[in-house]
């Protein structure tokens, strides 16, 4: 019976780890589709190519090669590494060691190298980051957009990157059994050990690494690195059409179609019920599954023209800010079985007049953000709402407007009156 304890303590591991880690993803899935609903899935061959390209190649990253390298290895790497895992839970489930080496045969310490030198590779690409983050202090990476849990929580992941490729490495080098190409440069350090204390270093590896994996994996939806995940559907559904294109409200352009020809508008034609968007809510589902991609890594931010010149806007601060009030709604509306008004909303509450009208529409942030994030889309529904619902504009813009609807042109001159000064002398 002693025998099987250990299998029994993994099995319920295991199935409390998948089990919590389900129950959150579905959390987080609920919570996006509180969104409206929005159209996104023509042309199926293209958006594929977008997921391979953007998602697993990180084709934008590139602009800066050797950075975008350092990441390809930490994310590739520590995908690839991760198959390891599944001899390491068969092992854990049916209480045998390294269970594929018989079926791999001589390809086994082919593998398990490939693993080794991805690890080692990991583990120091983990190292530079943390330096750039801590000692460089890159100028996205001081910003106050990351003041208190955001800063903490990547330099946390890097930390746990490192322990977890340090404890598969110490793993095999404790393993007398197994000759592998990076752990053998470990094992002479653990040559005075008893084959007894060996062994218990081996197994004290296996668990750290494995319930470190869990703990990782849990942790995984509640950090910024949810876009490992989230990166590849996001890619999916990014726009197809070019980037300066602004998704007009149909309603709108009628009325102006309207106003230009009385005579094509119907008799029951219906107002919409609101303009752009007040609340998390009212942004699309595509929004906030964007909210939740974003890595922090400021990109956007650095791109922007108003970030750069000292204005309040940072569209880091868009998507982070999204996010956080998505979450706040979904917990109201799982305690409470629907939404209880806490008082608040994301415009004015989380996103300020201030940082909407900072925003000049140029789509740097769009360009710049490795998978197509655009917190342009964002601020655009939300400059509609206080604008169209609020008329909340600066003095400037109200006398356009008004000339639009008047004059139909943003100067106070009569249609008829427009070309007069073609005719003086």
């Amino acid at each position: 019976m002693m025998g099987l304890f250990p299998q029994i303590i993994f099995s319920l591991l295991t199935l409390l780890a998948f089990g919590l880690f389900v129950k959150k993803i579905n959390e987080i899935r609920s919570a996006i589709l509180l969104g409206k609903a929005t159209f996104l899935n023509d042309k199926p061959l293209q958006r594929w190519k977008n997921v391979f390209l953007l998602a697993l190649g990180q084709k934008k990253m590139f602009r800066n090669p050797i950075v975008a390298l350092l990441h390809l290895i930490i994310y590739i790497g520590f995908i690839i590494i991760n198959i390891e895992l599944i001899e390491i839970i068969l092992d854990g489930l049916m209480g045998t060691h390294r269970i594929l080496s018989k079926p791999l045969g001589n390809y086994y310490s082919l593998f398990i190298n490939c693993f080794e030198i991805l690890a080692f590779l990991v583990t120091i690409v983990c190292i530079l980051f943390l330096v750039r983050r801590n000692i460089l202090k890159i100028k996205r990476f001081v910003s106050k957009d990351l003041n208190g849990w955001p800063r903490t929580d990547a330099n946390y992941i890097l930390i746990a990157e490192i322990i977890l490729m340090s404890l598969f490495l110490l793993m095999n080098a404790a393993d007398t059994n197994y000759q592998f190409i990076i752990s053998s440069k470990i094992s002479p350090w653990l040559h005075g050990n008893t084959a007894d204390t060996l062994y218990l270093i081996e197994k004290s590896a296996w668990w750290l690494h494995i319930l470190g994996i869990y703990a990782f994996m849990n942790y995984l939806p509640y950090s910024k690195h949810l876009h490992i995940i989230l990166a590849f559907p996001n890619a999916y559904y990014a726009p197809l059409i070019p980037k300066g294109v602004m998704h007009n409200m149909p309603a709108i352009q009628n009325e102006v179609l309207y106003a230009m020809q009385p005579e094509l508008a119907p008799s029951d034609a219906l107002a919409p019920e609101s303009f752009g968007a007040k609340e998390a809510t009212e942004l699309s589902w595509k929004n906030l599954m964007e909210a939740y991609s974003c890595s922090e890594c400021g990109r956007c931010s650095t791109a922007c023209p108003a970030t750069s010149t000292g204005k309040l806007l940072s569209p880091r601060k868009i998507m982070m800010a999204t996010r956080d009030r998505i979450e706040t709604i979904s917990k109201n509306i799982q305690q409470n079985k629907q939404f209880i008004s806490d008082g608040k909303t994301l415009l004015h509450d989380y996103i300020s007049v201030e940082e909407l009208r900072a925003c000049t529409t140029c789509n740097a942030c769009v360009e710049e953000c490795p998978i197509s994030i655009s917190p342009l889309d964002i601020i655009m529904e939300l400059r509609r709402s206080l604008v169209m619902e609020q008329s909340n504009a600066p003095q400037e813009w109200n006398g356009m407007f008004s000339n639009i609807e008047n004059n139909f042109a943003p100067w106070k001159f009569a249609p008829d009156d427009r070309d007069a000064w073609t005719k003086q002398v």
